[in-house]
């Protein structure tokens, strides 16, 4: 169960028509709305941060694309030891901003912190990282931009530096697809969550969110440059993905 004091109840009240924003209100309640709303969420942070300690070079940059409230950068900041390594968290809803600003600003590491309000879909320079998170972010992004997007970030990550991913997926065939979607709904009910919070919800994100089936996005990653990609995660309609960009010999 989520770990928040404000519960999500955003979608609880007749809303149709509106489409889903990352304003205040989703803001305010957002830690209990990704708790409940994404299976094995702590889970999947930890894997990631265990991913990526394997990749962390000294002098480089870690991004966390759609950083949301911090969560994830948080973490993985209290982890890292070495003060010559930068956190860049980016995002483009400012409500969202201010609450990771907040989780920050009595923390020794918060110097070596950035926060940037920005559209992914607009564009992105990215430079000297060696590790990239974009958890349920490329999702979001409009699918015209996303090749560009992360042809970006390949061009940005130091050699042998890497791309975590995690996405909501489709599932290649449409009774797989429907049956997932099932079970999604099922897991939400079990978080408490009505008939009418799902459907609405899934109203809001219609057009919003545009998953890719697990082989687009294998595909997309490997000609943005990609040599080694891999699925470390999979829970039917959700998946992790490792991206490497070659370089030297690595041991991890």
């Amino acid at each position: 169960m989520s770990k928040s004091k404000n519960k999500d109840s955003v979608f609880a009240g007749p809303v149709s028509g509106q489409e889903f924003k990352f304003d205040e209100k989703v803001a305010g309640v957002f830690e209990d709305m990704i708790h409940r709303s994404v299976p094995f969420y702590d889970e999947t942070q930890a894997m990631t941060l265990r991913l990526a300690h394997r990749f962390l070079q000294s002098d480089t940059c870690v991004y966390d694309l759609g950083c949301s409230t911090g969560t994830l950068l948080l973490n993985f900041s209290k982890s890292v030891s070495d003060d010559t390594v930068r956190f860049i968290g980016i995002d483009n809803s400012e409500p969202m901003l201010k609450k990771a600003s907040e989780k920050f600003a009595d923390l020794p590491q918060k110097n070596r912190v950035e926060f940037r309000h920005q559209d992914l879909s607009a564009g992105l320079d990215i430079a000297n990282a060696s590790i990239v998170f974009m958890n349920y972010t490329l999702q979001f992004v409009r699918p015209l931009q996303r090749e560009s997007l992360l042809k970006s970030i390949y061009t940005g990550l130091a050699p042998n530096g890497c791309l975590i991913l995690v996405e909501k997926v489709l599932g290649n065939d449409s009774l797989f697809n429907r049956m997932y979607i099932e079970l999604h709904h099922e897991y939400k009910k079990a978080q408490g969550y009505s008939k009418l919070e799902i459907s609405q919800k899934r109203e809001a994100l219609e057009n919003v969110l545009v998953p890719y089936r697990i082989d687009e996005n294998l595909d997309l990653l490997k000609r943005c440059g990609f040599e080694s990609v891999d699925i470390f995660f999979k829970w039917y309609n959700f998946a992790g993905f490792l991206a490497v960009k070659s370089g030297t010999s690595l041991s991890i």
